[in-house]
């Protein structure tokens, strides 16, 4: 048996074969190889490019208004999503669509380089507008290799080894975040000089171009193009009637928006812990760390619960970070467990796990709802309606926080609940 097949049985288990369905071709192994591969590079990047935690430290530490640090998550997840929509029709006339990943990775690459040389050579706003620039570029790049990789990864990986797919790539980049994180603490200790993150910003533009010359060596089926009509319906006219005429869609896309209470709940517990003068750990590095450790724990674990249900895992994670947040706020309320030294982190480390098990469980429902075109489809409607629902209830918990970050921890938390009920209601699409 080759060397390849070997090591990718080794790391990925066949998924349930369901009652009466038919049988998919079989797939190179080298395929879900690289796919691991080149998105635990793209993750490792991620560590560093971080709205959450590396570029708001960055922009502090460069003297950047307070504005321009409020602008980077928007501008990040929203940036990377919007446009999807506008790009499906454009992904699906190209009958091999890797290299629409790989043109991506290269932009993502450029822009990181940028953030690095602004971080290096600038100070104050003009380095916080030229780190905010860089990464509204970032994110339109992010937006083609996410909305391609879903696709690429259905042709060319069977149901139930998708899931762990992009688990094993999240363990990889958990434990990249981890030596990033214990990197931190021992070059900067509480106070990271920006030099140290302009040279890791560096190695993470290295990281993309690594992970474009992987990508570009897998072998994907070629697809028919897509070729509408000149006359045909716009894509926003295709998004509005895919999201009204589509009730499971339309539900998935309701979950996915009620599920944001482990996507924006972790800076608030950042911002309290700063209010409470620390975690006592110091400085940036135990929060990369317990990114790292989450991915580390969760990424292999939830890519085969994903696997055997992706809808399961995504209402258990809904209700895990809704109930945790619940408990940080009632913890809050004792003095001597508040200004305790292990709160915020530990508290951060299990949101950023309840995070990973809902990325990977989204990520694989979508990829298993539909085939072909209309999986691409399905991935650019929801990501361009999240990103306009992500600036709404973004701005809606940003409002609440000018009363007190747990204010809008409350609201997070009540959307989390809300979103256990309604994700009860997915069809199960996880089985062949």
């Amino acid at each position: 048996m080759p060397t390849a097949e070997r090591l990718y049985r080794r790391l990925v288990r066949p998924g349930p074969a369901g009652a009466g369905a038919a049988p998919e071709p079989a797939r190179l192994p080298g395929n879900g190889l690289r796919q691991i591969a080149a998105n635990a590079l793209l993750s490792t990047g991620d560590q560093v490019v971080s709205a959450k935690t590396v570029l708001p430290w960055l922009l502090a530490s460069l003297g950047a208004p307070a504005v321009l640090v409020a602008l980077l998550v928007p501008v990040r997840e929203s940036g990377s999503m919007l446009p999807q929509a506008a790009l499906s029709p454009w992904v699906q006339r190209h009958r091999v669509r890797k290299g629409l990943w790989v043109a991506g990775a290269a932009g993502q690459a450029g822009a990181t380089a940028a953030m690095a040389l602004a971080a290096a050579a600038t100070t104050g706003a003009v380095a916080g507008v030229a780190v905010l620039a860089a990464l509204a570029v970032f994110a339109l790049a992010r937006a083609l290799t996410s909305l391609v990789d879903k696709d690429v990864l259905g042709r060319t990986v069977p149901k139930g080894q998708r899931g762990q797919i992009n688990g094993i790539a999240t363990v990889l980049s958990g434990l990249v975040a981890i030596t990033l994180g214990l990197g931190i603490r021992a070059l900067g200790g509480d106070d990271v000089a920006p030099p140290v993150l302009a040279a890791l910003l560096g190695a993470a533009a290295l990281a993309w171009v690594l992970a474009l010359v992987v990508y570009s060596g897998i072998v994907e089926p070629p697809a028919e193009p897509s070729v509408r009509a000149p006359d045909g319906p716009g894509w926003l006219t295709r998004a509005w009637s895919l999201l009204r005429s589509d009730a499971p869609f339309r539900r998935f896309v309701t979950v996915r928006t009620l599920l944001l209470v482990s996507a924006l709940s972790p800076p608030f517990v950042v911002a309290l812990a700063a209010a409470e003068g620390g975690v006592g750990l110091g400085g940036l590095g135990p929060f990369v760390i317990a990114s790292g450790v989450a991915g580390l724990l969760g990424g292999r674990l939830f890519g085969r619960l994903a696997d055997r249900s992706s809808r399961a895992l995504l209402v258990a994670g809904a209700g895990a970070a809704s109930l945790l947040v619940l408990a940080f706020l009632a913890l809050r309320l004792l003095t001597a467990v508040r200004e305790s030294w292990w709160l915020h982190p530990l508290v951060y480390l299990l949101l950023a796990l309840t995070h990973t098990g809902i990325r990977v469980a989204r990520k694989t429902y979508v990829v298993d709802m539909a085939e072909g075109d209309r999986r691409t489809e399905y991935v650019a409607v929801a990501n361009t309606a999240m990103g306009v629902l992500l600036l709404v209830v973004g701005a809606v918990s940003g409002a609440l926080a000018t009363i007190g970050p747990e204010a809008a921890l409350l609201l997070l938390a009540a959307l989390g609940l809300v979103g256990v009920a309604v994700g009860r209601t997915l069809p199960e699409v996880s089985h062949p």
